[in-house]
């Protein structure tokens, strides 16, 4: 006979508490990413901020802070940042549909906001959360540069040339570069779609002379 199981209902009850109580209690977003500009440190962890990103933080904005002082927090505007406006050409931009904004924050300048992605060209169908909202490398595109943004047509994606190997044949062959060389190989082997071949004047006389042992000797 299975023994029954017996319910603790007071270990329960206090789990239910616990969790209720860190639900509770836990930080705000405000708390959670507060700053101390004079010595880049936050005060809820401690954590003091890479060197590298000193600079955008004195002299960039986080998204919320150009939120907080616009019509309608900023919802069906269009939002960049440094980095993406720096490291590729085709556009890269969150246009915001909908803000939920931490009302208990000194500045309302903390909360979260969803959007449409439009990244390297190519926009993104459904509305997501914007990601790293607290980076202070936020800017706002101008009205006037909007529709130059949205104009951008992206190139088309290159054709396939390479596919990776089947496993077991991908296996053999790593392992035969191994043995040959004596020091791991980091470069995954790839399969060519389209093989290039390159005639030799040799390929070509020889199909002359075919040609004409076909055709014959003229009389």
């Amino acid at each position: 006979m299975v023994k029954k199981k017996r319910l603790r209902l007071i270990a329960e009850m206090a789990r239910k508490i616990r969790a209720y109580r860190e639900l509770k209690f836990r930080p705000k977003e405000s708390q959670k990413y507060a700053l101390d500009y004079e010595n880049m440190r936050r005060p809820l962890t401690g954590k003091m901020l890479p060197v590298l990103a000193w600079q955008d933080v004195r002299r960039e904005s986080r998204l919320f802070s150009l939120l907080a002082g616009m019509r309608l927090f900023g919802v069906g505007r269009m939002f960049t940042r440094k980095s993406w406006l720096e490291e590729h050409p085709e556009p890269s931009y969150w246009e915001i549909t909908k803000v939920k904004v931490d009302y208990t924050a000194e500045n309302m300048d903390h909360g979260k906001a969803w959007g449409i992605l439009t990244y390297k060209g190519k926009q993104e169908k459904e509305v997501k959360e914007v990601e790293k909202v607290m980076y202070h490398d936020w800017r706002l595109i101008p009205k006037d540069m909007e529709q130059q943004f949205k104009d951008f047509q992206p190139l088309p994606e290159p054709p396939v040339r390479y596919v990776p190997y089947p496993p077991l044949l991908r296996a053999m062959i790593l392992a035969q570069r191994g043995r040959a060389g004596g020091r791991v190989v980091t470069e995954e082997p790839a399969l060519p779609l389209q093989r290039n071949v390159v005639f030799n004047v040799e390929y070509f006389r020889k199909q002359e002379e075919e040609n004409r042992r076909k055709e014959g000797t003229a009389v």
